[in-house]
């Protein structure tokens, strides 16, 4: 029997040939940005809880940038490893020039690749109590102290020839403190990807070891700035502050469990969506695939298209140098 339908879907998908002609959406290797570890130390060291990832050496790492250029990646942001003896309450160390990041940053510069270096602005990795800001004596975040550090290390970053800076502490005001901050020192130039929607998420912790912060041994608690994963409505207005504030991207982390955010500021945003696919995204295909459970590169590359798909137009992830190569 043949059933005389006037809709045969199926004939769209019949062959390979006839799938790639019709085929939505597709990743290149300019839709990524490439999340780097750097460290003091003097030789790569591979993070446990994330198979594959590297801290690299600040020395000599011009050659491994090279080698990612070389495969199309075009982006890549910068997360620094830092002594512990160079940590304080406030995060000082954000604010000196020839601090490890930095010292980085104009090292890369120097190879003149025509790439884009991202700045992560918040105080986490320096601040010898784990928390993204200043406290009070009461153990609160002081939102307006933060901001003028993070708008005072705007410019250090600037200067080290960071192309964009990315706010990720989620305090009020700061996308527009750090832009009138830098226009009035001569850094117009300087863009800012804004972490807009930054949730309180349980998959941040691979990220946290990997930087030593001292969030990652755990009883830190985010949720007074970092938004409440429940919260749709409140999402969507932190997007509209920092859209209004000047910011020239806006951020959606993690970025799979929040597909709906990323659509939604995709669709009523005129600004280009970036999406974070964080540390504990990566964490578990890679752990899933290594108890033999699922494929990493087939699940990596679903998730990379569904988060492309749903209208990130930049993706930060770590399977970034190893995805580009799957790419036609």
């Amino acid at each position: 029997m043949t059933y005389q339908l006037p809709y045969r879907p199926r004939r769209l998908r019949s062959s390979s040939a006839i799938r790639a002609l019709v085929e939505e959406c597709q990743l290149t290797a300019s839709d990524f940005v490439l999340p780097v570890f750097v460290t003091e130390e003097t030789s790569p060291s591979e993070i446990s809880s994330m198979p594959g990832v590297f801290r690299w050496p600040a020395v000599g790492i011009e050659e491994k940038v090279r080698e990612w250029r070389q495969m199309g990646i075009r982006a890549f942001a910068l997360f620094p490893k830092i002594d512990p003896q160079k940590k304080d309450g406030s995060g000082s160390e954000i604010l000196n020039p020839d601090s490890l990041v930095y010292r980085t940053a104009a090292a890369i510069n120097r190879l003149n690749l025509d790439i884009v270096l991202i700045a992560d602005l918040a105080l986490d990795p320096y601040t010898t109590h784990g928390q993204d800001g200043v406290l009070l004596p009461d153990g609160v975040v002081d939102n307006d102290q933060t901001v003028e550090i993070l708008a005072n290390a705007s410019m250090v970053c600037a200067g080290a020839g960071f192309d964009m800076v990315a706010p990720s502490d989620m305090m009020d005001g700061r996308v527009g403190i750090i832009r009138k901050t830098l226009d009035e020192n001569s850094f117009q130039h300087t863009g800012i990807i804004s972490y807009s929607a930054k949730f309180a998420s349980s998959y941040y912790g691979p990220f946290r070891s990997a930087i030593k912060s001292s969030s990652a041994e755990g009883g830190v608690d985010k949720r007074t700035y970092q938004l409440n994963p429940s919260n749709l409505k409140e999402a969507k207005r932190e997007l509209w502050l920092d859209f209004q504030e000047g910011a020239d991207m806006l951020m959606v982390k993690p970025a799979e469990p929040y597909l709906d955010l990323i659509y939604y500021a995709h669709t009523n945003i005129n600004l280009p969506i970036a999406a974070y696919q964080v540390s504990g995204e990566y964490s578990r295909i890679m752990a899933a695939d290594q108890l033999g459970w699922l494929d990493w590169k087939k699940c990596a590359l679903e998730s990379l298209v569904c988060i492309k798909r749903a209208g990130a137009n930049l993706i930060f992830s770590y399977f970034a140098d190893r995805i580009v190569s799957e790419l036609d």
